[in-house]
Order: C-alpha cells, then sequence, then structure tokens
C-alpha cells in the first residue's frame, strides 16, 4: 500500500476517533492532527452546552481540517474528523484531492458505553443520537474504507491498515 496523501478518520463521537488516529499515523508513519482542535471555541461551548452544531458552525472547521489536508498532499498525513455528511466529505476532497477515509463504526451501545467513561471531552453524550441522525455512512464511489470499533485500540488500528491496504483508489 502507498501511504494515501491523508487519512481522514471519521465516525460519530465516541468511535474512537482520538485514540485511533495517533495509532493508524504512527502505523503509516506519517503525522497526526486532532480534528477537534481545528474547532473554533464557539462550537466547543455549543457543544458542551449539548448544542448540536449546524451546517453554518461546520464550515469553517471543515475548511481549516481541508487547509491542513491541503497542506499535506504529497507528504502523507492522518487527521481525525467526524465528516458525518456526504456534502462534509466532498468540502474535505475539494480541498485536498485524494484523501481516503477510514470510517470507524460500531454498535451504537458499545459506542454509548465509551463515551460514558471518557473524561475531559466537551462533546456530551446526550448528543449521540443527533450524530447518529446526522451520519451519511460511505458510499460506494468514496474513497474510503469501514472499520468495525470493537476490540482494543492496537486491533482496530491493524483492521484499519489491513482495510487500507487491500483499498484499491481506482474502484472509487
Amino acid at each position: 500500500m502507498r501511504t494515501p496523501q491523508v487519512v481522514v478518520v471519521m465516525g460519530v463521537a465516541g468511535t474512537g476517533k482520538t485514540t485511533i488516529g495517533p495509532l493508524l499515523a504512527a502505523r503509516l508513519g506519517v503525522p497526526y492532527a486532532e480534528g477537534d482542535d481545528f474547532h473554533p471555541e464557539a462550537n466547543i461551548a455549543k457543544m458542551s452546552a449539548g448544542t448540536p452544531l449546524d451546517d453554518a458552525d461546520r464550515g469553517p472547521w471543515l475548511d481549516a481540517i481541508g487547509t491542513w489536508a491541503h497542506d499535506r498532499a504529497g507528504l502523507g498525513g492522518v487527521v481525525s474528523c467526524s465528516a458525518l455528511k456526504r456534502a462534509y466529505r466532498d468540502r474535505l476532497r475539494a480541498a485536498a484531492p485524494g484523501v481516503v477515509f477510514v470510517h470507524l463504526a460500531g454498535d451504537r451501545a458499545l459506542i454509548e458505553d465509551r463515551m460514558s467513561h471518557r473524561q475531559g471531552h466537551f462533546m456530551p453524550t446526550a448528543l449521540l443520537d443527533s450524530q447518529f441522525a446526522t451520519l451519511q455512512p460511505l458510499e460506494a464511489d468514496e474513497a474510503g474504507v469501514t472499520v468495525d470499533v470493537a476490540g482494543a485500540p492496537e486491533e482496530i488500528a491493524e483492521r484499519a491498515v489491513a482495510a487500507l491496504r487491500e483499498f484499491d483508489p481506482a474502484s472509487s
């Protein structure tokens, strides 16, 4: 497998993007960027208050991630970003053609349990339903793979690497 320009680790809150992203980046030998770090303070305050973001809120955030991905062209990188809607992923692809998505997906009960045990994160478990309602899984014509989040982080990262190795960008 050649390292894609940029891998975007996507999925609803609680799937492990922040945990799996750095593990995947280490295995691919590229830098990692935490998508939450690209949020404007207003977005963090809104989510912390239990209010879901709307498309207008997400625009500047997606553009900042897209700029990072664009700047990594030819160098590679891994960035976490929920990228829940096709339109969001299209916006990222417009900024950085060639990005590949790793959709972390799993059972809602497992994800809710993981969210309820994490500490120090601004996203409350109460917003999980809005995340699932917004989620549009990867479509057949999108460059990416879906990886189940059951198991230990190291196992999930290994499944992601294996899925990326089998991924044929020409088929998307």
